[in-house]
């Protein structure tokens, strides 16, 4: 039993740490789509949304930006700038 809960901390601490891992990853994704829709006719909150709901809808493993990834993947897009608000 000791074994188990050993295991399982070591666990959680592993999956803890791929997520603060990730989640800083996928910060500087969601910058940088900001800032390559700075241009943009709506508010920056709607960029940020609709640059979030992109990044979630790519794989952890994916190398291209979010602006690059967008031009093959038209029914995402169409997706989160639903979701966004974005007209």
């Amino acid at each position: 039993m000791k074994f188990f809960a050993a295991a399982l901390l070591i666990g959680m601490t592993a999956l803890g740490s791929t997520a603060a891992f990730a989640g800083a990853d996928d910060t500087k994704w969601v910058a940088k789509c900001v800032s390559d829709n700075s241009d943009a006719k709506v508010s920056v909150e709607i960029v940020a949304k609709y640059c979030t709901c992109m990044n979630n809808k790519m794989d952890d493993n994916e190398t291209k930006t979010i602006t690059q990834w967008e031009k093959t993947h038209p029914t995402e897009m169409k997706a989160c700038e639903k979701e966004a608000g974005w007209k």
